[in-house]
C-alpha cells in the first residue's frame, strides 16, 4: 500500500480492497485500488471476461425541480431533450468561452427528475458551478453519497452480473439496450443499473445503497469476475480512444479541440447552452487542432506531454501508454488538424516514427487498427 490512506477519503469497499492486497494510492483524495498484483492481467480479463471496479469516489448529483430540464438544457452542451426517461447520454460541461469544466454521463429518471455523473477531481468545482447556474430556478441539486458505485465490465459481465441484482431488476436490466438504466426501490433502498461503462466493453453500472456494496463485490467474485484497479480502467479506456478529464481535455480546451464535438447539440439553434457563443465562433473561425491517436513504429512508450512533430506543425501528448491488447505503445494527442497518417514523437530526445489513426484503437475485444 503506497497511500497513507488514514488520510484519505474511502469507499464503502475499501476494507475489500484492503483485504485483497490492493496497492491503494491517493487518486484525487480518496484512497483507491490501482491493482490487485497484476494490471495486465486485469486488463485481459475485463477484455476477455469480465472484472468489476470500485467506482463510488464519483461524483452522483441528482437533479429535480419544476425548471430542472430547462436548466440542464442550458448547463450541458449535449441536449436532454434528446432523451427519454430511462435514457443516458455523454456531455460536456462549459464555461462561457467554450472551456471543458467537465464531462460527464445525465440520465433521465423520469418525471423531471434526472442523475448526472462526474469525475471525482472535479467534484467541488463542479458542484460550485452547478449551484451558482441554479441560483434564482426552481431546481434542487442533492449529491448522492449515500450510493455506491460499481462498474462490471466485459462480454461475459452483464451475464455474470443479471443473477446477483435484486429480483424485480433483473427482467429490466436484461432487456436494456446501450447507454438505457433501470432503477428501483427494493428491500434496503434504492438500486440503478446502467449499460454504460469506461473500457470500451459491454457491461453495467451499478449504484446501489452503500452499505450493501460489500455484499454485492463479494458475490461478483465469486461469480467469477475479477476485481481490477484504476491501472487497468485507464489502458482500457485509452484502447477504446475515450478521453480522461485533466488530460485529453480540461478548461483551456473547447470540445472541438478535443474529438468531443459530436456531443455539442446544434440544433435547435433557439437553445442558448453556456458556451454556445463561444464554440460557433470557434467553428465559424476554424478549429486548429484536433484528437488523433498514435501508435508506436517501434519500441518504447508514450508518454502524457511528450511533443508531436508533423509536416502540419506541432501537436503534444494528451494521454498515452502500453496496449497489453496490441502490444504496443498507444496515445491520444492534440495535433494540427491538417495531420496526416505519419508524425514523430520526442521520445528520450530522439524522434521516434508513430503512424496516425483514427481512435478507438480497440472495441469489444478487438483491434480496430
Amino acid at each position: 500500500m503506497t497511500a497513507d490512506a488514514s488520510t484519505l477519503k474511502h469507499t464503502p469497499l475499501f476494507e475489500r480492497h484492503r483485504e485483497a492486497g490492493a496497492r491503494l494510492v491517493d487518486f484525487s483524495g480518496w484512497a483507491m485500488p490501482l491493482h490487485y498484483g497484476s494490471q495486465m492481467e486485469e486488463h485481459h480479463q475485463v477484455r476477455r471476461h469480465a472484472g468489476v471496479f470500485d467506482v463510488s469516489h464519483m461524483t452522483v448529483v441528482d437533479v429535480t425541480g419544476a425548471d430542472a430540464y430547462a436548466y440542464l438544457r442550458r448547463l450541458l452542451a449535449n441536449d436532454i431533450a434528446r432523451l427519454e426517461p430511462g435514457g443516458a447520454l455523454y456531455s460536456c460541461m462549459l464555461d462561457e468561452r467554450g472551456g471543458v469544466i467537465d464531462d460527464l454521463i445525465a440520465y433521465d429518471l423520469g418525471g423531471g427528475a434526472f442523475r448526472l455523473v462526474t469525475n471525482a477531481a472535479t467534484r467541488e468545482k463542479d458542484l460550485d458551478w452547478m449551484a451558482t447556474q441554479a441560483d434564482g430556478r426552481a431546481v434542487a441539486l442533492v449529491v448522492r453519497d449515500d450510493l455506491a458505485m460499481l462498474a462490471v465490465q466485459g462480454p461475459q459481465a452483464r451475464a455474470l452480473t443479471l443473477p446477483l441484482l435484486p429480483h424485480s431488476l433483473r427482467g429490466p436490466a436484461r432487456e436494456l439496450a446501450p447507454f438505457r438504466a433501470a432503477q428501483g426501490q427494493v428491500a434496503g433502498g434504492e438500486w440503478f443499473v446502467a449499460r454504460t461503462g469506461y473500457t470500451g466493453e459491454d457491461g453495467f453500472e451499478v449504484l446501489l445503497p452503500a452499505e450493501r456494496a460489500p455484499e454485492f463485490w463479494d458475490a461478483l467474485l465469486e461469480a467469477g469476475v475479477a476485481p481490477a484497479g484504476l491501472g487497468a480502467r485507464d489502458t482500457l479506456r485509452l484502447e477504446a480512444g475515450m478521453a480522461l478529464y485533466g488530460q485529453d481535455m480540461d478548461q483551456s480546451t473547447t470540445p472541438l479541440e478535443t474529438g468531443l464535438g459530436w456531443t455539442v447539440a446544434w440544433k435547435p439553434a433557439e437553445r442558448d447552452f453556456i458556451g454556445r457563443a463561444a464554440l460557433e465562433a470557434q467553428r465559424a473561425a476554424g478549429v486548429k487542432v484536433k484528437q488523433a491517436g498514435l501508435i508506436m513504429e517501434g519500441r518504447g512508450v508514450l508518454r502524457p506531454g511528450m511533443a508531436v512533430h508533423t509536416p502540419a506543425g506541432e501537436g503534444v501528448v494528451t494521454s498515452g501508454g502500453f496496449s497489453p491488447t496490441l502490444g504496443r505503445a498507444i496515445a491520444l494527442a492534440r495535433v494540427p488538424m491538417d495531420t496526416g497518417e505519419r508524425a514523430e514523437v520526442v521520445v528520450r530526445d530522439r524522434r521516434e516514427p508513430v503512424r496516425v489513426v483514427r481512435p478507438p484503437f480497440v472495441r469489444h475485444g478487438k483491434p480496430l487498427v
